[in-house]
């Protein structure tokens, strides 16, 4: 087991992860010791700590080459978790195209590179960039607005983003997202999720407000979360915490939204006192 854990954030993000106490807890009970820090504080010696566990870094992707730079720092100073490869893979959600390639169901996506035109869908369709979280910079627009979306991957591609174009999943007004969580490779639990995206405009805070509740996942479910997941592990190797967010498609199936292996929220707070506990098992052992 180790000694010293750096729990890592962000300062805007300090008293705003619901994680974090029930995490912060159940580390204190194995006996660790664990400081919070600031992922951009240049007074922090990461070569002190035995692991650095990436929780709630959430304006990385307004700081990429500040991040990419202090990730590599990090990795060669102490063990990082998830790895800094893993980390890289997960940025950039053109690794959709390498689940569906798997055979893994996804949202069909189109990557939008900066240069070419994007083609909208004839309904109601989401424009967001390929490397984000939160939901910022993220809109849906319906079949009168394409010259507006047209403007939104033109500002994407303005500052070097790949867009992506995917129709709007009915489904998610009526039955929201599911993120089901994974500790060391294994099922933990799940949760229920909304987001309402603005309807051609975007959010430009921390993240999107959500709306969260308890959920308990079907078989067919964590069935299709798994099979991301196995996509991840043969590639990368089994990463320490995972969230795979899945929506229902038109035919009543499941299908994955996003694998969040950088930052995820872990929905502790909707969980048993199982979770924390797992959690804090598999970022200390």
């Amino acid at each position: 087991m180790i000694e010293r854990l750096a729990w890592v954030t962000t300062r805007d993000a300090r008293g705003r992860d619901e994680d974090e106490p029930l995490a912060l807890a159940a580390l204190e009970r194995t006996g660790v010791s664990v400081d919070v820090v600031d992922w951009h504080d240049p007074a922090v010696d990461w070569s002190r700590f035995d692991r650095a566990a990436l929780r709630s870094t959430w304006d990385y992707t307004q700081r990429l080459p500040e991040f990419l730079t202090w990730l590599d720092e990090v990795d060669a100073a102490t063990e990082l978790v998830n790895p800094a490869a893993t980390v890289r893979w997960n940025l950039d959600k053109q690794y959709l195209a390498e689940l569906a390639g798997a055979g893994v169901p996804v949202i069909p996506t189109e990557f939008v590179v900066p240069g070419s035109a994007a083609t909208f869908p004839a309904g109601e369709f989401v424009v967001k960039p390929a490397v984000g979280a939160g939901s910022r910079d993220a809109a849906s627009y319906d079949a009168e607005q394409h010259a507006l979306a047209g403007e939104h991957v033109a500002r994407l591609h303005a500052s070097g983003l790949v867009a992506m174009v995917q129709p709007f999943v009915e489904s998610v007004a009526t039955d929201g997202e599911w993120p089901l969580l994974f500790f060391d490779g294994r099922f933990s639990h799940a949760a229920a999720k909304r987001v309402a995206l603005p309807r051609a405009g975007v959010i430009d805070g921390l993240f999107a407000t959500e709306t969260n509740a308890e959920h308990v996942a079907t078989p067919a479910q964590v069935e299709v979360a798994r099979a991301a997941l196995d996509v991840v592990s043969a590639r990368l190797g089994t990463p320490a915490y995972a969230r795979v967010d899945l929506v229902r498609d038109a035919t009543g199936g499941f299908c994955v939204l996003e694998v969040e292996l950088i930052e995820p929220s872990l929905f502790l707070p909707y969980a048993g006192t199982a979770a924390a506990e797992e959690l804090a098992t598999t970022l200390v052992r």
